[in-house]
């Protein structure tokens, strides 16, 4: 199996614990378990501080994943794999990893430092998607 599809499921673990950081994290600020246990109808009461910020980045993870995912497994499919794949896929992991705590304890330097390294991480992927039909491909 290729790395950069171990890295997609890597990405889908994160993607898990963004899930449980941000529903657990609020939970005492919505009315704990039995709120979590209710049909939930209504407007859910607003979170503050960590997991304010736990939700966004959660939010924020689900937005960009799913263009790392269908990247990933375009390579995957046409057997595109190459440096910039690779390097891509490590990348995109790395920043969302490093974007869930920082996010958490309210960096906000690092926080888009670590957007930014994920985000050039998915644009290596499409980038390496392409390389074999650009004429100055490898």
């Amino acid at each position: 199996m290729p790395i950069e599809v171990r890295l997609l499921a890597v990405a889908c673990l994160l993607g898990l614990v963004h899930i449980v950081a941000a529903s657990a994290s609020g939970l005492r600020q919505r009315g704990g378990l039995a709120w979590a246990a209710s049909n939930r109808e209504g407007k859910a009461p607003e979170v503050t501080g960590a997991a304010a910020r736990l939700e966004k980045a959660s939010k924020n993870f689900f937005e960009t994943f799913p263009l790392f995912a269908a990247l990933v497994l375009a390579c995957a499919v046409i057997g595109r794999h190459n440096t910039a794949v690779i390097a891509g896929a490590y990348l995109y992991v790395i920043g969302r990893a490093a974007y869930l705590p920082i996010f958490a304890f309210g960096i906000p330097v690092m926080r888009t430092l670590a957007w930014g390294v994920s985000m050039l991480g998915i644009l290596l992927v499409l980038w390496g998607l392409f390389l074999k039909i650009l004429p100055f491909g490898g």
